[in-house]
């Protein structure tokens, strides 16, 4: 599973370095940019996500050991 959450995160970051290349700054809201700022959001989205995933298997392991 630790596997699995770097490597999404991973290709999660390398889509955000992507699609900000794709970004014009001029007209943000039009064309390839508002694809761009979609995608870049649920990257960050994703990521958000795979970190809870991995805090909680963390304290799931921890709360494991106590018992």
């Amino acid at each position: 599973m630790k596997f699995f959450t770097i490597l999404a995160t991973i290709v999660a970051t390398a889509l955000i370095i992507y699609n900000a290349t794709k970004l014009d700054f001029n007209n943000l809201f039009e064309g390839q940019s508002v694809i761009a700022l979609i995608t870049i959001l649920a990257s960050l989205c994703a990521i958000v996500l795979l970190q809870i995933l991995r805090f909680s298997k963390r304290v799931d392991q921890k709360l494991k050991g106590r018992r």
